[in-house]
């Protein structure tokens, strides 16, 4: 499954075509309009100047997603650094380094120039970086809200899973402050099935296969790439237990296809919920056993008018428009991120 920032970059590239922009991708590599290798967090050798400059020589504005914010590439960082320096830019940033302890030594990111708009996607993190010299416009991220029935009970049949299963999805990749253990802890507390629907990353396969071994609720594993809509049709909660995230798209998600959802206490989610959305906790299993043992449809549209309200694409567009105009930037024709 693709991670939190790609999803939202998707996102922020349709904004940008409906605002009128031309969008072209430029990454390390993926399904992108041009491919520059040493953008890829493992390049071993990061873009040159001149590789960067031609990539984006067309560029009325640059839009960097997180690049130039958590220490994936350093070199590569450094290299954009100088070549955007005086040109209009939006630092997009997603996870600055000291929200994250094995990069919390590092203080060559953020940068500021003043060519550039720096955007986060909290408000916790637009203060921190206050803090730290750099003003920036906290947008939050935005989605689309389509929904529809789904098909339920075609994803239940791939995972070999009834109709009458409680199955509790977790969307997430497996690393340590998803917290599976506690997911796992969750379902089996719902007498529910467990779904997994990421890889493991960042070293912890060993770790997360410890967990589901000790697991005394049933476990199934991965998505076959249907839409979301039927993801989320598929389960009758979503487990997010998390300990720290710069936003939680899933709990998200899940109010816009009426799904409820267990949220664990990050930081950041108390400026969700503040918005209106109404999760259940982690801690606890017996609200949210309480509602699907009677469901409230009132609470899941509810949760949907909050997320259509402040997290949709409508939303995002307004905030990005705003930006634009404060800067110049809205009769521009190409774009590149």
């Amino acid at each position: 499954m693709a991670d939190g920032v790609s999803v939202v970059a998707r996102h922020w590239q349709r904004v940008m075509e409906r605002v009128g922009y031309r969008v072209v991708t430029v990454a390390g590599e993926g399904p992108v309009d041009r491919t520059v290798a040493g953008l890829a967090i493992g390049a071993t050798d990061p873009p040159t100047p001149a590789e960067l400059r031609t990539a984006l020589a067309d560029a009325d504005l640059v839009v960097v997603e997180n690049l130039l914010t958590i220490p994936l590439n350093l070199p590569a960082a450094g290299a954009l650094i100088e070549v955007l320096r005086g040109r209009p830019a939006v630092i997009h940033h997603h996870d600055p380094p000291w929200q994250r302890d094995r990069f919390a030594h590092v203080t060559d990111l953020p940068v500021d120039d003043p060519a550039w708009r720096h955007v986060t996607i909290n408000q916790l993190t637009a203060a921190q970086m206050s803090e730290r010299g750099i003003e920036t416009t906290c947008i939050y991220n935005g989605f689309p809200t389509e929904t529809g029935p789904g098909d339920r009970a075609g994803v239940r049949r791939r995972l070999g899973v009834g109709d009458d299963t409680r199955l509790l999805a977790h969307p997430v990749r497996a690393i340590p402050r998803k917290d599976v253990a506690r997911a796992v802890g969750l379902s089996e507390e719902l007498g529910g099935t467990y779904w997994l629907w990421g890889p493991a990353e960042e070293g912890y396969g060993e770790e997360l296969d410890r967990i589901l071994a000790g697991a005394s609720c049933p476990i199934v594993r991965g998505t076959g790439g249907e839409p979301a809509v039927d993801l989320y049709r598929a389960a009758d909660a979503v487990l997010f237990p998390s300990t720290w995230e710069g936003f939680g798209n899933p709990p998200v998600e899940a109010a816009i296809h009426r799904v409820p959802a267990a949220v664990g206490a990050y930081p950041v989610a108390e400026e969700l919920t503040a918005l209106g959305l109404r999760w259940f906790p982690t801690d606890d299993p017996a609200p949210l056993a309480a509602f699907l043992d009677d469901p409230d449809p009132d609470l899941l549209e509810h949760n949907r008018a909050v997320a259509v309200e402040h997290l949709s694409l409508d939303a995002m567009e307004r905030a990005v428009r705003v930006l634009l105009a404060e800067a110049g930037w809205l009769d521009g024709t190409g774009w590149l991120g």
